[in-house]
């Protein structure tokens, strides 16, 4: 018998002074069964660094065809599309032809790591193209929050990041490892 999704309520307050965006999404998060506490902070971690009043998070895992998080104009053309983990280069071509902006959030230490290595040459072609890397000291303590009801507040000024919790403070500060033209 398959395992449902685990819903988890979200109060997302992002404060970001880079791009002066301040707004509090309410989402509701389907965590996959197979997706890990880590893996579902960072989609929540990449919302924040993304959010916009139209960024969207997708079917994600249940879906192949699909980016984690996206945001479609109101004509339905993909603007932005954001994906997790370390997608092959087939992948991030066909990402990349397919929506103005694609933001790939690698994670996982020396892994994601051994990815860009593998990769940065070919993501080199692509303008459109913006990898932003993960410690995995990071992401574990991103982790360490999850919970079934979060309320989160997001502050991002020069790059840096804070994400906290009730009286948990994480800080981040993502390495980007390419910049969109």
């Amino acid at each position: 018998m398959a395992q449902n999704a685990t819903i988890h309520k979200v109060e997302l307050s992002v404060s970001d002074m880079d791009r002066h965006y301040y707004e509090t999404h309410k989402l509701t998060v389907a965590k996959h069964p197979s997706e890990t506490d880590q893996r579902l902070m960072v989609r929540i971690f990449a919302f924040a660094l993304n959010a916009s009043e139209h960024l969207e998070m997708t079917k994600g895992l249940s879906a192949d065809d699909e980016p984690d998080i996206w945001q479609k104009s109101l004509s339905g053309e993909l603007n932005v599309w954001v994906t997790l983990g370390l997608p092959s280069e087939k992948v991030i071509r066909q990402s990349c032809n397919k929506a103005d902006k694609v933001v790939i959030y690698p994670y996982g230490g020396r892994t994601a790591n051994l990815w860009w290595t593998k990769i940065k040459h070919a993501a080199a072609r692509f303008d459109n193209l913006q990898v932003i890397n993960l410690s995995e000291k990071d992401t574990n303590e991103l982790a360490k929050l999850a919970d079934r009801a979060m309320k989160l507040q997001v502050n991002i000024q020069d790059g840096d990041v804070m994400v906290s919790m009730a009286e948990t403070i994480v800080h981040i500060t993502p390495l980007i490892r390419k910049r969109a033209a």
